[in-house]
């Protein structure tokens, strides 16, 4: 869709950030090209919520690019089950990349973000706490290529799973 003039003080459109997968290994060849630090998470941001945002400002705190890669509505049922995702894929991606932090926003069908990993190949992989300890997908990749992995504590009591559990004992 094309993009007329910005009036001043109007953002873009977040649209604009949102990079259909097929263009992902020439717009990362290009900003490591420009000298930049590719940060890059993935997950399923189904309900974006505090803790989502805060994780992701972190994130792109380890660079001067954030990448992000979701996880498509086929993938988000097969990983969190019957119900879910909540929200289609084109709005978490909007939503994500309405964000100031969050550079580009990608959308992956498969159930890891292996392949997409090897297709970014960042300078640093970020997941949440929750993989302290654990083998994140795609950190050999990156370690091969002198890349580093970090993990970020998430923000207490914010989870997209107790929002909907919360949001199921609500009378309207």
């Amino acid at each position: 869709m094309p993009r007329g003039p910005q009036r001043p003080g109007v953002p873009e459109d977040p649209s604009a950030r949102v990079i259909p997968r097929r263009n992902v290994r020439a717009l990362c060849a290009r900003l490591r090209r420009e000298g930049k630090r590719i940060v890059f998470t993935n997950g399923c941001f189904d309900i974006l919520h505090a803790g989502h945002a805060q994780y992701l400002r972190r994130a792109a705190a380890l660079g001067d690019v954030l990448l992000v890669g979701l996880n498509g509505d086929a993938s988000v049922r097969r990983l969190k089950g019957k119900g879910r995702p909540v929200q289609r894929a084109a709005d978490r991606a909007y939503l994500l990349a309405s964000l100031s932090c969050v550079s580009y926003v990608t959308i992956f069908s498969e159930d890891t973000p292996a392949r997409l990993i090897r297709e970014v190949v960042p300078h640093v992989l970020v997941k949440g706490g929750d993989w302290k300890g654990k083998e994140i997908v795609g950190s050999d990749i990156v370690r091969a290529h002198g890349g580093v992995v970090r993990t970020i504590r998430f923000l207490a009591g914010r989870s997209t799973t107790a929002i909907l559990s919360r949001a199921k004992g609500v009378r309207s």
